[in-house]
């Protein structure tokens, strides 16, 4: 047992030594997040911003005036007035314009009818995603303003009901609070991937691997020593995205320590044997880097729900999403940053995220005793 443990702890020295001669590990750990925490981070918004619309008052009153100038207030909306509904059509299809308010001419009249009055709003589809947020803004803005307007009438008649709305979790509803916990789970995909990948598949490439097989050095000794290394890096790549993602972004984080350092362990050492896996097979560093990047970073960014629900994909993808370890890990991450320790929603993602890694290290070791063998 002390030979074992002597070996595996030589083996262990050599890949630490060689991961701080070798600066590409040190790339891949540390810059690499960083630099894809960035561009994700600010380049990916679920957020319509500077959305501009047209408000097309065809009588213009005091009750028209007043819903303008709730556009006009609302942070979300650059608003331009008119009155020429054909005018704001055409910026509209020329791409001057992302919506377009019309308020007919019974507007004012039909507030106090039986039926309500009638609000009309035109979007462009060309971008569906961007059409359902303008939609929902000029809703918000429009329930808004009827509710405040309810209140004012209501000084001169008894309030019965008021009606009052809280969001949960993410009260200032900005989607980089649900983007970037599931970006940590995108970027250490990729990070542990491409961190054994290359393990491997340099030893072949450099002959070092007939003599590392000459020694005494047993294949699961052989794993560890590999793996313990580039899981200590990954850990660290970790637990500095973040706190780059709770002190830069902004995004809070209310659960438990303990549990993310479980839940990025267990994924981690699933993401590191796929890594060992790609490599075992390729025996070509570019080859297994080129893989990694598309058995790895594709189906997680696609099919682990970060941008695309899959509840709305084809049942056929839905079922092909439970073999990505992701959608396991995005679902902790998500709760821990934004709601706390909600077990019944964090065990089964644990578990599911346990036997990923196990099937992996079967797989891997299966792999090596077959390239050893061969």
């Amino acid at each position: 047992m002390s030979r074992r443990l002597t070996r595996f702890r030589g083996l262990a020295i050599k890949e630490g030594l060689q991961i701080v001669r070798d600066p590409s590990s040190i790339m891949i750990a540390f810059v690499l997040p960083i630099f894809l925490l960035l561009i994700f981070g600010y380049g990916i918004s679920l957020d319509a911003n500077d959305v501009k619309v047209a408000i097309v008052a065809e009588n213009p009153g005091p009750e028209t005036e007043s819903l303008i100038q709730s556009f006009e207030a609302s942070r979300q909306f650059t608003a331009r007035r008119g009155n020429a509904r054909q005018a704001a059509e055409k910026a509209l299809l020329e791409g001057r314009l992302d919506g377009v308010v019309v308020l007919a001419s019974d507007f004012a009249r039909a507030l106090d009818g039986e039926g309500g009055a009638a609000v009309q709003a035109l979007v462009n589809g060309t971008d569906s995603g961007t059409a359902r947020i303008v939609l929902g803004y000029i809703q918000g803005v429009w329930q808004a303003w009827l509710v405040q307007r309810g209140f004012e009438r209501a000084e001169r008649t008894p309030l019965v009901v008021r009606m009052e709305s809280r969001v949960w979790y993410n009260p200032a509803l900005l989607s980089r609070n649900f983007i970037v916990p599931g970006l940590i789970a995108i970027i250490m995909t990729l990070i542990g991937a491409l961190l054994t990948s290359l393990v491997v598949a340099r030893e072949w490439e450099r002959g070092t691997m007939e003599a590392l097989l000459a020694t005494p050095v047993g294949l699961p000794e052989m794993l560890l020593g590999k793996l313990v290394p580039y899981f200590v890096l990954g850990m660290l790549s970790v637990a500095m995205v973040v706190i780059f993602s709770v002190g830069l972004f902004d995004v809070p984080y209310r659960g438990s320590i303990p549990v993310l350092v479980l839940s990025s362990s267990l994924f981690l050492l699933g993401a590191l044997a796929t890594g060992l896996l790609i490599s075992a097979a390729m025996k070509s560093q570019f080859a297994a880097a080129e893989l990694a990047i598309v058995a790895t970073f594709l189906p997680s960014f696609i099919l682990s729900g970060f941008i695309f629900d899959i509840r709305s994909m084809p049942e056929v993808m839905q079922w092909i999403t439970y073999i990505v370890p992701a959608r396991y890990f995005i679902d902790i991450m998500q709760t821990e940053f934004l709601v706390g320790n909600v077990w019944e929603a964090v065990a089964p993602n644990l578990l599911a995220l346990s036997a990923y890694a196990a099937v992996m290290f079967v797989l891997t070791t299966r792999r090596l005793k077959k390239s050893v063998s061969g």
